[in-house]
């Protein structure tokens, strides 16, 4: 599962985040959220705030991002909240990365549907390129991680890397994907089974065939 611990708090940590500040572009994003809420909930934007910060920090090290505890303090005295209110938010959410993290974070589905449509051998082939869970590969283009459902049993086994969902995957269709990821290209998201849009059946539609090209009215019939 994912590391949900703190980065040591080291001198080093502090040397090299201890001066985040927004940039001028996400500072706007930000004061954006603050605006949302009535005055004295500025609070209730931790987590557009924290998901930014996040952001940030990966635009400035070329990974997908995490929340050094420095940071996570600056987006404290933000909202003008107590700093521990700000970690308990980034620990209970697996969206915030708590650890440094590779260019690419690679988020493997093992719950049971995945599981059952190979999403063993999906960790196998991560592993088999370098990727161990919880750690940035030796060339820092890989964090692997294994969570529970995101929500695409229909379309399963599915990986989610950064912002993008991968689905319908066999060993070589991942390999495919992180191939292209590697070579700096946008592979297609969603679905990789050939013909397949979202998560219609596979095989075509087996019932309301009528709705494919029109939108039918089935109520006579019922």
């Amino acid at each position: 599962m994912a590391n949900r611990h703190l980065a040591p708090d080291t001198p080093e940590l502090r040397a090299r985040w201890g001066s985040f500040a927004w940039t001028e572009e996400n500072k706007a994003k930000a004061d954006y959220h603050i605006a949302k809420y009535p005055a004295g909930r500025q609070k209730s934007a931790v987590m557009p705030l924290l998901d930014l910060a996040q952001r940030q920090v990966g635009a400035e090290t070329d990974t997908q991002g995490w929340l050094p505890l420095p940071v996570m303090e600056y987006i404290a005295d933000y909202l003008d909240m107590p700093v521990i209110r700000v970690v308990e938010v980034a620990t209970f959410y697996f969206m915030y990365n708590l650890v440094p993290v590779g260019k690419f974070h690679v988020q493997v589905c093992g719950t049971t549907p995945c599981m059952l449509r190979g999403s063993d051998d999906i960790i196998a082939a991560c592993k088999k390129r370098g990727m161990a869970k919880g750690e940035v590969s030796e060339d820092g283009l890989w964090t692997l991680t294994e969570v529970e459902c995101m929500g695409n049993c229909a379309t399963a086994p599915m990986v989610q890397i950064n912002d993008g969902n991968y689905e319908d995957l066999t060993v070589e269709r991942l390999d495919a994907v992180l191939d292209a990821l590697a070579a700096g290209k946008e592979p297609k998201e969603g679905t990789q089974e050939p013909g397949r849009h979202t998560s219609e059946p596979s095989g075509g539609p087996t019932t309301l065939k009528d709705m494919v090209d029109a939108n039918h009215d089935y109520r006579k019939e019922w």
